[in-house]
């Protein structure tokens, strides 16, 4: 070893600091994009499973004059294979269901999300 060059035993203190900060510095600028891109995925997620839920709640209205009793209708009789999982509350027990005006219409008129806060756009979950 004392025959080698001091520049081939390996790297300095001030050489592995410098590579550390850039790696620090590059993940702070990739990680808040990251949670930003995860958020509103669950955001898309959101709008698609309630366009498809409201959507076989009219086909469901269609063809029987009436809405169902509960979502789970919609499954036992074929208009959905499994009730979508709310991806901001990760749960398929979440979903507010709406009466319609008139009681004798069935049970479900409409559905929101159950989750909590806002969306990336600001707008209540609720509200969807």
């Amino acid at each position: 070893m004392a025959s080698l060059p001091r520049r081939l035993l390996g790297f300095t203190l001030i050489e592995l600091i410098v590579v550390m900060l850039i790696i620090a510095m590059l993940a702070s600028l990739a990680v808040p994009r990251y949670f930003g891109s995860v958020q509103k995925s669950k955001d898309a997620v959101l709008k698609e499973n309630l366009t498809l839920m409201r959507d076989a709640l009219d086909k469901f209205y269609g063809d029987n004059d009436k809405y169902p009793a509960t979502l789970d209708d919609l499954v036992s009789r074929k208009y959905l294979r499994n009730i979508p999982r709310d991806p901001v509350t990760e749960s398929t027990s979440t979903w507010i269901t709406v009466p319609p005006e008139d009681p004798d219409k069935g049970g479900v008129y409409d559905v929101h999300s159950g989750a909590e806060g806002n969306a990336a756009d600001g707008s209540p979950y609720k509200e969807w």
